[in-house]
């Protein structure tokens, strides 16, 4: 066991595919003998060669273009997108290419190739570099969409994404980069790509989250235990496919269930989420099915992120809202949480 940030994880998960196999390549804008800007690729380049990681000119479309020429080729190609929002200029490429492949040609043309993106807010940075764009990429048949929570989830989920046959929108939650855990690189502990984990168990209420907003559905629980309300919540890790089963056994018991994203909350995976669960656990459910996410509008600047972001306090309030029979009172959770 070795205790690794999510950034130090998933540079060991590259080190280690691009070590196992020679068709693993890494490219992108300063991942090179830079490491990227989060120093994810730190010290590839020097390890492995400008042939396997390089980089590439700031032309985000010109990147996943030659990720998917290569892929055709028989390489394993992980491109670096930035930014969340620096990506867009590419979509063409993902939403029109890699995400049809496969399907264009019956199935004779998988791209195994793998769309890393920084992504979600918490690190006081401007609009472009904050952007919570994962249901742009869920909403598109074709691909696979992961997003860790933990630094064992991002070196396991990434490894599973290289060596998936389909390509694979990997999000990066950005604040978490420098989140520690103990990871065992050696012996896998975690569940595969496509499923979802309990993160902690309860029996009065169902909290669904998934990469930044895992840890504060996590802290929304530690708080809500003193006033006697046990939440369970659960964590995605990915959204493409995505884990009902899990979501559906966790709510039919609890009867009860609230939905955190950092995205904004208009047409976002949390209300997929909450409409899967209205579906499938109507006769299960005590009270509507609650949404927690970022406001409908563009990033704000740094000054007014903490009021965009959903915290503990809203998450607590939705969970208030779910009307126990003995009404608790989690006024004092929330003002103890200070969010």
């Amino acid at each position: 066991m070795t205790t690794l940030t999510m950034a130090k994880a998933l540079n060991a998960a590259l080190r280690d595919a691009l070590r196992e196999d020679e068709g693993v390549l890494v490219f992108g804008e300063d991942v090179g003998p830079l490491g990227g800007v989060f120093r994810v690729t730190d010290g590839l380049t020097a390890e492995f060669g400008a042939e396997r990681c390089f980089d590439t000119p700031l032309a985000e479309a010109g990147i996943v273009g030659l990720a998917v020429g290569l892929a055709m080729g028989g390489f394993r190609p992980v491109v670096e997108m930035q930014f969340d929002a620096f990506a867009y200029p590419a979509f063409e490429q993902i939403a029109s290419h890699v995400a049809k492949s496969r399907n264009r040609t019956r199935g004779r043309l998988p791209l195994p190739l793998v769309i890393r993106i920084p992504f979600a807010g918490g690190i006081g940075a401007v609009e472009h570099h904050c952007d919570s764009s994962e249901a742009y990429y869920a909403h598109t048949p074709g691909l696979k969409v992961v997003t860790p929570a933990s630094a064992a989830d991002a070196y396991w989920l990434l490894r599973d994404a290289i060596d998936d046959p389909d390509p694979v929108v990997f999000m990066e939650p950005k604040r978490l980069y420098w989140s520690e855990e103990e990871v065992d690189v050696g012996a896998r502990a975690v569940p595969a790509l496509g499923r979802a984990v309990v993160r902690r168990r309860g029996r009065d209420a169902t909290v669904v989250s998934y990469g930044p907003s895992v840890p504060v559905a996590l802290e929304a629980a530690g708080e809500a235990a003193r006033e006697g309300i046990e939440l369970e919540v659960i964590d995605l890790r990915t959204l493409v496919p995505l884990d009902d089963a899990t979501v559906v056994e966790s709510v039919r018991r609890t009867g009860r269930c609230v939905v955190v994203q950092e995205a904004q909350g208009f047409a976002g995976v949390g209300a997929e989420i909450a409409a899967r669960v209205q579906e499938r656990c109507f006769h299960s459910l005590a009270a509507p099915v609650l949404r927690v996410a970022g406001f409908d509008i563009p990033y704000p600047p740094p000054f007014f992120e903490r009021a965009h972001l959903p915290g503990v306090d809203r998450v607590l309030d939705a969970v208030f809202r779910l009307q126990f029979d003995d009404e608790p009172d989690l006024t004092h959770a929330a003002e103890g949480a200070g969010r």
